[in-house]
């Protein structure tokens, strides 16, 4: 498996991907929280920057527009595209993304869609599952998948949302930490249940809740709940093919340090 690193396209084209580079890196992710960063101009500039560096963009982290609450008390209401109070816009800025890809070219989007409801018959989750529809079919007409960030719902919710949406370019990122940290799974016992779509995967550490309206805590990597051994032998026996793309929720030179050694242990599993 290749090793990768998450980076912010608000930190600039050139000086992420020449830090991914420097860190010796051969793939990353790319996050954007602000579509006004979605030009064409901006798109070529982060062509030049990865083909510069030898860098593959393995996805498009799609950040939304709007207010996002991290926790069980909001977030339900403010998280993804499941609140449909900010479904349009969403959606819309969500296109805009997959055409910003399709124009570098990146050859998925990836996203938090929020806290799918368990209830399938919840109005909730059937309107959902029309505007995943249209999600898929929008990326496949710009020759992309669409990857669901792991989080805020269960596997199985997960693979029940995948099977009813039925588009084949739908994939899953699977962030075993923040399985943890809502409290929804074990992400090695995840693995049985939604391996077989996992196309991304971070390489983040973390620890289950210690109350019910908080997330857990996020983790330098090995310093948490994920089994990494057991993590990566299970990706094998999955013939996973993707990328570990560390994301460490950290700024300035701890965020380095800690991404350092991040590297070196995934090294040597890998």
């Amino acid at each position: 498996m290749k090793l990768g690193l998450l980076v912010r396209l608000e930190d600039g084209p050139k000086e992420e991907l020449s830090k991914v580079r420097e860190l010796g890196f051969p793939t990353c992710q790319v996050s954007c929280w602000h579509q006004e960063l979605f030009t064409t101009e901006i798109a070529r500039n982060l062509r030049l920057a990865a083909d510069e560096n030898d860098i593959e963009i393995t996805t498009l982290w799609t950040g939304l527009p709007g207010r996002y609450v991290w926790n069980f008390v909001e977030g339900p209401e403010t998280i993804g595209l499941v609140p449909s109070h900010t479904r349009e816009v969403r959606l819309k800025a969500l296109k805009k993304g997959s055409d910003f890809a399709r124009l570098v070219p990146v050859q998925s989007i990836t996203t938090h869609v929020g806290f799918i409801p368990e209830n399938l018959k919840d109005p909730l989750y059937i309107s959902l599952i029309a505007v995943l529809k249209q999600v898929a079919k929008f990326c496949a007409q710009n020759g992309q998948s669409f990857w669901f960030e792991t989080g805020q719902e269960t596997p199985v919710t997960l693979l029940r949302t995948i099977e009813d949406v039925g588009a084949e370019n739908l994939g899953i990122n699977l962030d075993p930490a923040n399985l943890l940290m809502y409290g929804k799974a074990n992400p090695i016992d995840a693995l049985d249940i939604i391996g077989k779509h996992v196309r991304g995967v971070h390489a983040k550490d973390g620890e289950y809740p210690t109350d019910g309206r908080e997330l857990g805590k996020e983790k330098p990597l090995g310093e948490g709940r994920v089994n990494l051994p057991l993590l990566v032998a299970k990706l094998n026996a999955l013939n996973y093919q993707g990328a570990l793309t560390i994301e460490r929720e950290t700024s300035g030179p701890q965020q380095v340090e800690d991404i350092k050694k991040a590297k070196a242990t995934l090294e040597l599993l890998c």
